[in-house]
């Protein structure tokens, strides 16, 4: 897998100061994205044991609040296998700090209740491991530059532990603006 950037100290991408992985790769190329050099799965640079450990230690400080996947397009079956262990890593270390994870999928394509080729086993397991899920293409005429962390209209943030625990999806909610 590569990945297309990372950013540190990114405040745009989830809730508190967090890092994040832009990775490389997605076959959904929505109309006007903000992010088209990184449809490539060629884009950028390798992701390494080493980048992941330089990520890893960049998510130490007290007010880093966690991890953020986003792309290109996380939950390619491609970059699924990598992510995974990669995750498992990040989780044990950090079992405190949030994981953010945009996807143009929506859960219920990732889920298979919706055929996708991006419902797989993998991609249940990951959905485990995080907190919170920004589903759904970009879609130019939903856009909507006032949303919070996201960029069109159709897109959900969803609570994934309490979605998982309630068995139904549960919207984010931002305790810190009651949003």
């Amino acid at each position: 897998m590569n990945y297309a950037n990372i950013k540190y100290y990114d405040i745009a991408n989830g809730e508190g100061v967090r890092t994040s992985l832009f990775v490389s790769g997605c076959r959904h190329h929505c109309k006007e994205c903000f992010n088209q050099m990184a449809w490539d799965f060629k884009y950028g640079n390798e992701f390494t044991r080493k980048v992941e450990d330089e990520i890893i230690a960049s998510l130490e400080p007290y007010y880093i609040e966690g991890l953020t996947l986003l792309g290109g397009e996380p939950m390619e079956v491609e970059n699924q296998e990598v992510l995974l262990p990669f995750l498992k890593r990040v989780r044990d270390k950090y079992p405190n700090k949030s994981i953010w994870i945009y996807s143009g999928f929506t859960f219920e394509e990732l889920l298979g209740k919706i055929p996708s080729r991006a419902a797989t086993k993998t991609a249940k397991e990951i959905l485990k491991l995080c907190d919170v899920l920004v589903d759904g293409r970009f879609i130019l005429e939903e856009k909507d530059i006032s949303l919070q962390f996201r960029g069109s209209r159709n897109q959900r943030i969803i609570d994934l532990k309490s979605t998982f625990l309630q068995n139904q999806i549960i919207i984010w909610k931002d305790c810190r603006i009651g949003v």
